[in-house]
């Protein structure tokens, strides 16, 4: 299942216009914010999937029935990038696990990448609900890598993709290896360069989120 935010009527994409402006991006901290916003947005229609219970809770003046969430739900972030997303999900899902993936793209000099992965911090998935956070998913590649490495910590019972901005050939990509998750999506982009960049996208997300990295 997809589900891409841009084809309905919401302050989605008001977030979205935001964060590819090349004039709004100067401002650091409300790209930051505006992916946060974005993560809940997500959070908050994927909430309308999960499995509730009927539970009480007291009040000063007598008993409430209210429908709880019961998943056990982990998120998990492709550093350093995904990390407003991540805080976007974790201000909803307040009591979520949290997994945390180091890989970057090694380019050469014949427009070719490889994928270094240097580290992970993950609890147990076996049947919990995970959701990954990865604010552009360009080849699908990095993100591929990232749940093939994730796996080495259980089964989850059911996998969520969050991303920004997707190119059209990312999605078939991820689909493709992970036909049974559900991808959550700013906007769909069909151009991607030889690069691996997608146009008209909005850039490197974790360059204007954080600053610029160090040159290899």
């Amino acid at each position: 299942m997809i589900t891409n935010l841009s084809q309905q009527v919401s302050l989605a994409n008001k977030y979205i216009a935001e964060l590819r402006d090349v004039h709004i991006q100067k401002d650091r901290m409300r790209f930051r914010r505006n992916l946060e916003r974005l993560g809940e947005i997500m959070a908050y229609e994927i909430s309308k999937t999960l499995d509730y219970k009927e539970q009480e809770v007291e009040t000063p003046l007598g008993i409430a029935k209210v429908a709880l969430p019961t998943n056990n739900i982990v998120i998990a972030t492709i550093l350093r990038a995904g990390l407003p997303m991540h805080n976007g999900l974790l201000n909803y899902f307040d009591d979520a696990g949290n997994a945390f993936i180091s890989a970057y793209r090694k380019h050469h000099k014949n427009g070719t990448f490889d994928i270094n992965l240097e580290y992970v911090s993950c609890p147990d998935l076996t049947d919990c609900t995970l959701i990954i956070a990865d604010p552009m998913l360009a080849t699908g590649a990095s993100l591929a890598i990232a749940i093939k490495e994730l796996e080495a910590y259980g089964t989850p019972k059911e996998l969520h993709i969050v991303t920004a901005i997707a190119s059209t050939n990312g999605l078939s990509y991820v689909k493709r290896l992970h036909p049974k998750a559900k991808i959550w999506l700013g906007a769909e982009d069909e151009e991607l360069t030889a690069k691996s960049y997608i146009v008209p996208g909005l850039g490197d997300a974790g360059d204007l989120s954080f600053g610029k990295k160090l040159q290899e």
